[in-house]
């Protein structure tokens, strides 16, 4: 039997985010960033690396998503899907170019323009979507096959490397944005194409005679499939990510035998083989996060979704195993994720390097929605952390302030030198950059923020959930009655957030709101007349008989706080991060200087009172944090070593700024950990 506590995703036709903080990043990405992105799908930014994905469209709609008969490539299995670019930009002709994944890129900014589209209407706009979708329908092969590279280069190797070649991949991407367009506009042309492809995949890949035993190498359409079946009801997409879930990992390995000469790359004399793709045991199995980490959390995410619907509880366990190794052992205090540019993967637990982390955004934003996933299994505090300490910091890092470049890898220390010439730091870079060849960040983060709203808050038949602080008014249908529950947010006093939820038009009801005790509050107080208040597992359940309107007030006091790591994370030992509230902070050299190796933390520090200021940076604001600390100065003993000795050091005022600001103010060093004087 399914607990009562059991919730789902809210209507975003019924949420109006009215949150200061969080109303800024919404009209970011509409204003900025969904028209930048746009421009960049169509290769029409300048000195940006070309993106090809809609010259692929347009190309592929020109022939009518029929079968290149002649004239294609040669198709060539290549090693994690990496394919090639045009001798000439400026006239590519009819080939297929960029990544053999480069789809996905148009279908994520479709789901980014269908969440704006539901908060701010925009005909112009929804047009433009319109003749994109348009373009997508018409590129579509008869038989609902629908993915460029193969469209353009020939289908007789359609679904002959699974592990690499993405197909599942763009279709998942495609399923998300399909839904949440309809859902958005009404509006079900992208959504048909989705189905038809759909159908067409599990006429292909399943248990029966003749069909492939397959799965995605990179996983996403198990959550997909799993949207689609709430959307439409047909049980075929829940049955298709079932067994996507089900099958994975089994042995024969289906990697071997679809391509046994290649598929093991890197993974010949391993004990654990495809746990890049999370395929080396059944998925019930698994009890760490391997691999690759953006893949990881979104086959996770799927199968809290299979799990959740269908009630099993040993899918729900591996879930729980799966979500405590990367939040116990192997997740950044940023909420970062994947430690190694080897894969863009997980390594062992504890093995958190910050100048080399790989971080990428991406996974910052699985993680997500893997937490989501789990708190609508079962709404728990640690889940709600979590998700609160991503978007805030790995998630709002990867883009800059003004909404024009963007940052693939968000590490928590850069020395700008060792990022142009070591090339063991390579992937890392000081500045964000205006486009990616392999651009899965910027559209994935402009799709989350302009669906925050879904994030913060859940709900079940009486509940509305609330998992971060943020402003919104929210309208529920009760019995027939429409509630509405608006929170005002004051974040004008320093030291404390005040929430106050007013409920109206809920009388006769039986209605619970149940708010976050959030981790970075250790007093929170919440005040409710004549009402009951209970707490179960990190959320106040406050219910009572309602007038026509009633108020609750949440009060979060804020402290700065001195954060150290667990001992066994070697990197940070004898090393501080600050936070305040939800947000992890850091030092650059614009406020601090250079050198930044040199500067430690006072032990005093928690005796002194903190300076609190502000900075703007392209008109979006933050907190800053000033403590006392001290720098070393350079050692001028001749010769590379030499004998200890007192140093000559000097007291300083340490700046910090929130972590998602850095690097908007040029090229300089930043730190998050510190060493303690």
């Amino acid at each position: 039997m399914r607990s009562s506590k059991e919730n789902h995703q809210i209507d975003l036709k019924n949420m109006t985010v009215t949150d200061d903080f969080w109303r800024t990043e919404i009209d970011l990405v509409r204003k900025e960033v969904i028209p930048y992105q746009w421009e960049a799908l169509n290769d029409r930014v300048k000195d940006a690396e070309p993106s090809f994905c809609m010259h692929n469209f347009k190309t592929a709609a020109k022939l009518g998503g029929k079968r290149r008969e002649e004239g294609g490539k040669e198709l060539q299995y290549t090693y994690r899907g990496f394919d090639v670019w045009p001798k000439d930009p400026e006239n590519p002709g009819d080939e297929f170019y960029g990544f053999v994944f480069q789809d996905s890129d148009l279908y994520k900014w479709i789901e980014a323009v269908a969440y704006s589209l539901i908060q701010f209407p925009d005909a112009e706009l929804e047009k433009t979507c319109d003749e994109a979708i348009e373009i997508v329908a018409r590129a579509q092969a008869e038989d609902g096959y629908m993915d460029t590279y193969y469209i353009l280069n020939g289908r007789d190797r359609e679904f002959t490397n699974l592990k690499d070649h993405h197909e599942l991949y763009c279709f998942g991407h495609l399923a998300e944005a399909a839904v949440a367009y309809y859902e958005a506009t009404g509006k079900a042309v992208l959504l048909g194409v989705a189905e038809r492809f759909a159908h067409y995949i599990a006429s292909k890949i399943g248990r029966e005679e003749g069909k492939k035993r397959g799965y995605p190498g990179h996983e996403i359409a198990e959550m997909a499939l799993v949207r689609m079946y709430n959307a439409t009801g047909s049980k075929e997409y829940l049955d298709l990510a079932s067994y996507f879930v089900d099958e994975r990992g089994t042995e024969p390995y289906y990697f071997d035998v679809e391509n046994p000469k290649i598929q093991r790359r890197g993974f010949e004399n391993s004990s654990l083989p495809f746990s890049y793709n999370q395929a080396h045991k059944p998925v019930r199995q698994q009890d760490e996060a391997l691999g690759h980490a953006v893949r990881a959390v979104y086959l996770y995410s799927g199968m809290a979704d299979v799990a959740r619907i269908t009630d099993d509880e040993e899918l729900k366990n591996a879930c729980d195993k799966l979500w405590k190794s990367i939040t116990r052992d192997k997740m950044y205090i940023t909420g970062g994720i994947g430690s190694s540019h080897l894969g863009e993967s997980f390594t062992f637990p504890f093995d958190l390097p910050n100048d080399t982390a790989y971080t990428e955004s991406c996974a910052a934003i699985g993680l997500a929605f893997f937490a989501r996933r789990m708190l609508e299994t079962a709404p728990k505090a640690e889940y709600g952390d979590v998700i609160e300490r991503a978007l805030y910091n790995g998630i709002l890092s990867g883009i800059a302030l003004d909404g024009k470049s963007f940052f693939y890898v968000n590490p928590l220390e850069v020395l700008p030198q060792a990022c142009h010439e070591d090339g063991r730091k390579h992937h890392v870079k000081p500045i964000r950059q205006k486009w990616f060849g392999c651009a899965c960040c910027p559209p994935n983060i402009a799709r989350i923020l302009s669906s925050v709203g879904a994030y913060a808050y859940t709900e079940n038949d009486n509940t509305l959930f609330a998992h971060m602080t943020m402003g919104c008014e929210y309208k529920k249908n009760m019995n027939g009655n429409i509630v509405t529950i608006k929170a005002d947010v004051d974040r004008s006093v320093q030291g404390k957030w005040t929430a106050m939820y007013t409920v109206s038009g809920a009388e006769g009801t039986d209605f619970t709101l149940a708010v976050r005790k959030p981790d970075w509050c250790k007093a929170p107080e919440f005040v409710l007349e004549n009402g009951t208040m209970t707490e179960e597992d990190g959320y106040v359940y406050m219910t009572k008989n309602w007038g026509s309107e009633d108020v609750i007030t949440v009060t979060l006091p804020m402290e700065v706080r001195f954060m150290t790591a667990d001992t066994r994370v070697r990197e940070d030992i004898g090393k501080v991060a600050l936070t305040y509230g939800p947000e992890v902070f850091c030092l650059e050299e614009h406020d601090n200087g250079k050198d930044l190796q040199l500067v430690t933390v006072s032990r005093d520090v928690k005796k002194a009172e903190p300076e609190f200021g502000s900075i703007t940076i392209d008109g979006i604001s933050g907190v800053t944090v000033s403590v006392p600390g001290v720098r070393s100065m350079p050692n001028t003993a001749s010769g590379l070593y030499f004998d200890l000795a007192d140093e000559t050091r000097e007291t300083v005022k340490l700046t910090y700024i929130p972590y998602r600001m850095w690097a908007n103010r040029g090229e300089n060093e930043m730190q998050v950990w510190t060493r303690l004087d």
